[in-house]
């Protein structure tokens, strides 16, 4: 059957992985900077509420949205690796298995990240905590580097925008492979969610109001003092 124009990534997937992308890009950027700390720590709460809505999403989502679509072992892994090599690329109409493995990366240093970055934002550990938390960012961002360099070979090979496939959903398939739904309903309580935290509609722990409204009542030229600092005087 003549492949067609197809619906592939469900709403929410598309959600999450956009958001995750500027939420991680914004919290890397504003590490370094104690006046922009509250933005820093608002991102990362996001960073981990996405990560924890994509796993739940895993089991509950759409057909290539399930982890069982994109479950692969290494010599998957390694198999498409050699046809990579040789220009015989296998296709797969959702995550291939390096990229599978990839995002298993990335949810796991984007969690290891976030929890070790709260708890140090708490006081639940000294150097060691924030080194793990630099640690974990950084290791992060390396593989994100790698993923965006294999989402441009794969374009390439594949002569598929796979960008583009993450902005639209669609892909070429034949009928019967693609989805049903794009789940809006779902895609848009997400998005009422994470407006309420970015908004302040809903409080951060440990932050006063909305991140927004935070930096911009700062005087400027004036840091946001530490947390301990704050909170004992001095």
């Amino acid at each position: 059957m003549e492949n067609t124009r197809i619906l592939v990534w469900d709403v929410p997937v598309r959600i999450v992985h956009w958001l995750l992308a500027i939420s991680f890009t914004g919290a890397f950027l504003t590490a370094e900077s104690e006046r922009w700390r509250d933005v820093h720590v608002g991102l990362g709460y996001t960073v981990l509420g996405l990560l924890a809505f994509r796993l739940v999403w895993a089991f509950i989502g759409s057909r290539y949205a399930r982890l069982r679509s994109f479950w692969f072992g290494p010599r998957a892994v390694i198999a498409y690796g050699r046809s990579l090599l040789n220009f015989r690329p296998v296709r797969y109409l959702g995550h291939n298995p390096a990229g599978s493995w990839a995002i298993y990366g990335l949810v796991t240093l984007g969690i290891i990240t976030a929890v070790s970055g709260h708890a140090y934002f708490r006081d639940m550990g000294g150097e060691w905590l924030e080194a793990i938390h630099e640690g974990a960012a950084n290791a992060m961002l390396a593989l994100v580097s790698i993923h965006i360099a294999g989402v441009a070979v794969s374009s390439l090979i594949h002569r598929q925008n796979l960008v583009k496939a993450m902005v639209t959903g669609y892909k070429s398939g034949r009928p019967e492979e693609g989805i049903k739904s794009p789940r809006w309903m779902a895609g848009l309580a997400l998005v009422v969610v994470v407006a309420t935290l970015w908004t302040g509609v809903v409080e951060v722990p440990g932050l006063s109001g909305s991140t927004v409204a935070t930096e911009s009542s700062t005087p400027r030229g004036e840091g946001v003092a530490p947390r301990n600092v704050r909170e004992h005087g001095g």
